[in-house]
């Protein structure tokens, strides 16, 4: 059954279609939500909220718009007005966070190399601004493309494209620098 009519099975009053969306989009609603609160307790409250309104107003869905990139928006707005943050801050209000290497002992010989570069971007992820962790996080994690990030963010194109191209700078930055902690504290 596609999603098309899982969305009619739920406005015909078959209450359990609705959990397909829940299993389907959980995983992701809370990479938004926490992104942006940074707290997983809040982040579910979020999230469960979330559900809760694209049930309420799933008959408002239009058809012709992907369920994910219309639910996403409702988690980032939930999630914005929850937390009562601004997302987008001036990039020239913003100084690039010192790293600082988790005291955490890796061993090699146990550790997978996927395993290591998932925390290692993680890790920067979440020392990074909000904003830029989430739009990461939804072009290159969940693969939305620009408009989709434009309806759940509600920037416009040119601006998603510049905040995610400063967005990748910073990361690499961050990223070189963790680099180089590991290689300094290594040597130790």
């Amino acid at each position: 059954m596609n999603e098309k009519e899982q969305i009619q099975q739920v406005l015909s009053g078959n209450t359990f279609a609705f959990s397909y969306f829940v299993e389907t989009y959980q995983d992701m609603a809370m990479t938004i939500a926490y992104r942006i609160c940074r707290n997983r307790q809040n982040a579910e409250d979020i999230v469960q909220d979330s559900f809760v309104k694209a049930y309420r107003y799933l008959h408002t869905f239009r058809s012709d718009a992907k369920f994910s990139s219309w639910f996403y928006r409702i988690v980032y707005n939930t999630a914005v007005s929850y937390t009562k943050t601004k997302m987008w801050v001036n990039d020239s209000d913003i100084e690039l966070t010192e790293i600082q290497e988790e005291n955490v002992d890796y061993n090699i010989e146990t550790q997978i190399l996927a395993t290591e570069r998932t925390e290692i971007v993680q890790n920067v992820l979440n020392q990074m601004q909000k904003g830029d962790a989430l739009l990461l996080t939804l072009y290159y994690m969940e693969d939305n493309s620009i408009k989709d990030i434009v309806k759940i963010t509600g920037l416009n194109e040119s601006n998603v494209k510049v905040k995610l191209f400063r967005a990748r700078n910073r990361f690499k930055e961050m990223i070189l620098k963790s680099n180089e902690l590991k290689l300094i504290v290594s040597t130790k």
